[in-house]
């Protein structure tokens, strides 16, 4: 049995089992909803080099990542492109995003990982929402509604009921990067799961995905504050 510290079962109506590492060294085993939790430990148990080794990719990349100081100069992603953050005097607004920079108000910055998230949270509903009809009509989809998540682990998800959930976090990836993700969970609302059919559908929208999902396996990890 697999017994690293930290592991979370999903279960949902699926009907495979997926492994993936997060970037905080966490196990996520993705189960159908009447799997044993037998037969889950066996699979582990049998993918166990691959978990390890993805383990110790994630802990190379916690290495690498430094959690946000927000101090003045510092560095922050704005749709894939970084920015330098300014502090100033003024108390009004809390903080704001000039296009060449952000601005944040010293009296605000004890609250300033809260504060730039919730911005960030603002702007990503608003173009991550119009992004997805775009697509959605370009590419002869249809989904029922659009749901802004706050989800650490996973960048979006496309329910039965054909609701399109992306986290908030893309908003600091590349616009190709976006439309990937988007492609991808639109591409759900046809096929369910991650069957042939499914990729060829992704690759009919997007020819060169797999370079696109390349890049937010390696940098995913930066998309966050």
């Amino acid at each position: 049995m697999f017994n690293h510290k930290v592991m979370k079962i999903v279960r949902s109506e699926r009907r495979t089992v997926g492994l993936e590492i997060n970037d905080r060294g966490e196990l996520i085993v993705r189960a159908p909803e009447r799997l044993s939790r037998a037969a889950i430990d066996e699979i582990i148990d049998k993918h166990r080099r691959w978990i390890e080794k993805k383990l110790a990719e994630a802990e190379k990349r916690r290495q690498v990542f430094r959690p946000k100081k927000f101090v003045e100069g510092e560095k922050f992603l704005w749709l894939g492109s970084e920015y330098p953050l300014r502090i100033t005097g003024e108390g009004r607004p809390a903080l704001k995003f000039t296009g060449r920079e952000f601005v944040l108000s010293a009296r605000w910055q004890g609250r300033a990982r809260e504060i730039f998230k919730k911005l960030y949270r603002r702007k990503a509903l608003a173009y991550l929402g119009l992004r997805t009809r775009q697509l959605a009509e370009l590419n002869g989809f249809k989904f029922t509604r659009f749901r802004l998540s706050s989800a650490a682990t996973r960048w979006g998800s496309c329910s039965a009921r054909g609701t399109i959930s992306l986290t908030w976090r893309l908003i600091l990836a590349p616009p190709e990067i976006i439309d990937y993700v988007i492609i991808h969970e639109l591409a759900h609302t046809r096929e369910k799961n991650h069957s042939r059919a499914f990729w060829n559908l992704v690759e009919e929208q997007l020819p060169d995905y797999r370079q696109r999902r390349r890049w937010l396996k390696k940098y995913g990890f930066l998309l966050n504050l």
